[in-house]
């Protein structure tokens, strides 16, 4: 059975975390193909991509009876696998969307955190779980986390190692929407075919922005703004946006 599913339809690429038996938490060998997979839809022609679990789960974070070990490199099993996979989901210039239900912790968490949107059933569970074996987070939390959340709620819930419930984690803008368990499917499919059909330059765009905002001064964000506008005010995206505006119907986007 393949630890990893991708499939890809009506410009969504799906990657699925298939190890149900286990809350689909990681192993050496789906960590490699999940950057693998990761580096391939950053550069397909799909527009969405969707981070999901098979069964009742996200992502129990690392599968710790897979050998790992003290002694083990894990600094260049990060550099080489996890941090190219978070920078990938960050960096690609196309929206990600976490589709996340059951348990999402560790790496898990993080894998999620690295989304652009996280839609949740009431049944998600986000954990910072690290010190509870005695490791600090990585997969790119100490960054992401704080800049959701703020860094005395960031710094208590790595410390404290606590479970965060959905309502919770809506609550603090961990999640953008929360979402009945039966509609959870119909709702991620809703947005990822409304984001497929729009202007994927200016999606690009956007998310680059965002980026540069992030940690940048107001002159690079605003310096990013005007480069990245040159480039949708030159697509035809713009042409038709313009044109379906003028004549009072829906815009049809190719993203280019």
């Amino acid at each position: 059975m393949d630890k990893l599913l991708v499939t890809r339809a009506n410009g969504v690429t799906t990657i699925t975390f298939h190890q149900p038996a286990r809350k689909n938490a990681v192993d050496l060998e789906m960590t490699m193909a999940l950057k693998a997979a990761v580096e391939s839809a950053a550069a397909d022609d799909s527009r969405v991509v969707v981070l999901t679990g098979a069964g009742t789960d996200f992502c129990a974070g690392a599968d710790l009876k897979s050998g790992i070990e003290p002694g083990h490199d894990v600094t260049e099993y990060l550099r080489a696998y996890t941090n190219p996979t978070i920078l990938a989901l960050r960096n690609m210039p196309k929206p990600v969307i976490a589709k996340v239900r059951g348990v999402a912790v560790g790496v898990g968490c993080n894998y999620a955190l690295a989304a652009d949107i996280r839609i949740a059933s009431p049944s998600a569970r986000f954990g910072q779980i690290f010190t509870r074996i005695g490791l600090m987070p990585d997969g790119g939390s100490t960054y992401l986390l704080p800049r959701l959340i703020g860094y005395a709620r960031a710094f208590e819930w790595m410390v404290t190692a606590d479970i965060v419930d959905a309502a919770r984690a809506a609550e603090l803008g961990v999640v953008n929407r929360l979402v009945a368990e039966d509609e959870l499917d119909a709702t991620v499919d809703a947005l990822a075919a409304r984001l497929a059909a729009g202007p994927a330059l200016a999606y690009a765009g956007i998310k680059q922005a965002l980026n540069v905002g992030e940690s940048g001064t107001l002159a690079e964000a605003l310096d990013a703004e005007a480069q990245n506008q040159k480039a949708c005010i030159n697509s035809s995206d713009f042409r038709e946006g313009v044109a379906a505006f003028l004549e009072k119907r829906t815009a049809r986007f190719t993203g280019a």
